[in-house]
């Protein structure tokens, strides 16, 4: 549901954040296993939503997206 151009342009984002992204995130950790666990697409589509939501959270809250710290050990 919604504008189908948004949609793609998460899709490509979540894309991108499997793929092309160097810098360790909990948000690219958890597409990983996910990705291991149920398939690709459905990882994309999954990590997709998620980004809409952390979006949405920072327009409405005014706050900004913290990368975290990679786990040591």
């Amino acid at each position: 549901m919604g504008d189908r151009l948004l949609r793609s342009y998460l899709f490509e984002a979540a894309t991108l954040l499997l793929h092309r992204t160097k810098k360790w995130s909990a948000l690219k950790a958890w597409e990983t296993k996910l990705a291991k666990r149920i398939g690709m697409k459905k990882a994309k589509v999954a990590i997709a939503r998620k980004i809409a939501v952390i979006l949405h959270c920072i327009w409405i809250d005014g706050t900004s997206f913290e990368w975290g710290q990679a786990k040591s050990g």
